[in-house]
């Protein structure tokens, strides 16, 4: 029985290998008042081998710098790297200033200031990350307002700092810092990766790579080097400092910010803005449902790390090295994730991913985590498989929206809320577990479980056991699209 062209499409979903089958398989030549029965293969390879989907396609599409390659997708390139480290510079940098904060009386004395201060991070990346749901859709129905909201992102953000460094009302700080900052980073951040999927077509995973490792960039830099300004000219100056930082490093490369299709044609047709095929993909849910499991555990080590290692007794140079090498490593674990996601089944690197991240939690962090080269090799470790675990969100979206760019954002998006929830129930669930009594057996041992008096030990089962159950999930999505394929391989030879 031969296959129906709903199946094929559906079981493209992640798998480049139907793709190839159908490169291989010769399709009848059809003449004029003929018709080809039961070939579904044109209708897949045009879609998957064109730079757009044929809502898109231009009559003159020479016209059009190319897609892929040139020096005008490379200096788009280069300008969203740069727009990235910048925007997440200060959110994932802000335990910095949280230090400095919960050792001022001028903070710590104002009512709530305890549990406030330290919400202003999780509120920031939490209004960034979930926020995406919402703007991605809104920039395509409206892709002119696209550029407008770039500049006013970058104009919101420099001011949020800029007003913050004249108050020290907690409330006013939760405002500024954690409210503002983060519509400003969002308004951003959402039409530069709108654009990405324009420029970057077949290697968008790569693309994907190289912008968050602008993240990672900042991550790296920005924790070395503001606690020696805190420390020399206070919160206060700091914050200036970097909303002028800020804005001398966004207003040169934001006109390399821009789209590569005319806005009547990204806005494309109706129907196709409507198409919501992907919402009925098991493999999709399956997916989601994987990225929101690795979200859950995947901000414990970020956030904590450092803390544990002042734990050891680790000097401040020390714990920052422990930091800084888990950026280090999340900068080269992105391109490379990134490149290969292009290049190799998205579902298997997910498992390879996810497996690793477990064994390194345990093994690494769990067990010999009570020495400083414990953790700087797991910081190593973590942050080149754990922290490009976000490389992989660009191949999965591309599959599943069918190569259309807007609702391969869209879905995208989706991907960035599962990782913005498991951001902003992490801390509560990190302070509960840090709660927790310890096991009286892990005191004893001299192991990273111990560190503390056992109180880590609760929390990196916890992490470990969410990277497990999601590699567990990815074994079965892999497994079902492999099976699914030799269904499917069986059915063409069948016709043939």
């Amino acid at each position: 029985m031969a296959a129906t062209k709903a199946e094929f499409i559906e079981l493209e979903c992640g798998s480049r290998d139907l793709c190839h089958l159908g490169k291989n398989f010769q399709t009848p030549v059809s003449t004029p008042g003929t018709s080809t029965i039961n070939d579904p293969f044109p209708e897949i390879l045009a879609r998957n081998n064109s730079a757009s989907t044929a809502a898109i396609i231009p009559k003159n599409e020479s016209a059009l710098p190319p897609a892929d390659t040139g020096m005008q997708a490379w200096c788009f390139l280069l300008a969203a790297f740069l727009v990235d480290a910048m925007v997440w510079s200060f959110p994932f940098t802000y335990g910095v200033f949280l230090e400095s904060y919960l050792s001022d009386e001028t903070y710590v004395r104002q009512p709530h200031a305890e549990v406030l201060l330290p919400l202003i991070g999780t509120i920031c990346t939490g209004i960034m990350y979930c926020s995406s749901p919402v703007l991605y859709p809104l920039m395509i129905r409206f892709p002119r307002c696209r550029r407008p909201a770039i500049w006013s992102g970058a104009i919101l953000c420099a001011a949020s700092l800029l007003a913050a460094s004249f108050t020290t009302k907690v409330s006013s700080l939760v405002a500024l810092q954690g409210v503002m900052y983060a519509i400003g980073g969002s308004l951003i951040y959402s039409p530069t990766m709108l654009y990405m999927s324009e420029w970057f077509i077949r290697l968008r995973g790569t693309a994907s790579g190289v912008v968050f490792a602008g993240t990672a960039t900042g991550g790296l830099v920005f924790p070395l080097v503001f606690p020696k300004i805190i420390a020399s000219h206070g919160v206060p100056k700091t914050l200036r400092i970097l909303a002028v930082v800020i804005a001398c490093a966004l207003l040169p490369v934001l006109p390399f910010i821009k789209g590569r299709l005319p806005h009547t044609r990204v806005q494309g047709p109706a129907p196709r803005a409507s198409n919501h095929d992907w919402l009925k993909n098991p493999s999709f849910w399956l997916y989601i449902v994987v990225d929101l499991v690795q979200g859950f555990g995947h901000f414990m080590p970020i956030v904590w790390l450092p803390t544990f290692a002042k734990a050891l007794n680790l000097s401040s140079l020390q714990s920052a090295a422990t930091l800084a090498a888990l950026n280090g490593a999340t900068m080269i674990g992105g391109l490379s994730m990134g490149y290969l996601s292009d290049q190799l089944n998205s579902w298997v690197l997910t498992l390879c991913s996810l497996v690793f991240t477990a064994l390194a939690t345990f093994v690494l962090w769990g067990v010999l985590g009570n020495t400083f080269a414990g953790l700087i090799a797991y910081g190593l470790v973590y942050g080149f498989v754990a922290g490009s675990f976000s490389s992989l969100w660009a191949s999965f979206a591309r599959v599943y929206a069918n190569e259309e760019p807007g609702l391969s954002t869209t879905i995208f998006g989706y991907m960035v809320l599962c990782r913005g929830i498991g951001n902003v129930l992490s801390t509560p669930i990190a302070t509960a577990l840090i709660g927790a009594q310890a096991l009286s057996r892990a005191q004893n041992l001299a192991t990273g479980f111990a560190v503390g008096g056992g109180k880590y030990q609760s929390m990196i089962i916890y992490s470990g056991s969410c990277f497990a159950g999601a590699a567990g999930l990815s074994l079965f999505g892999w497994r079902t699209e492999s099976w699914a394929l030799r269904r499917i391989r069986r059915e063409v030879n069948s016709t043939l």
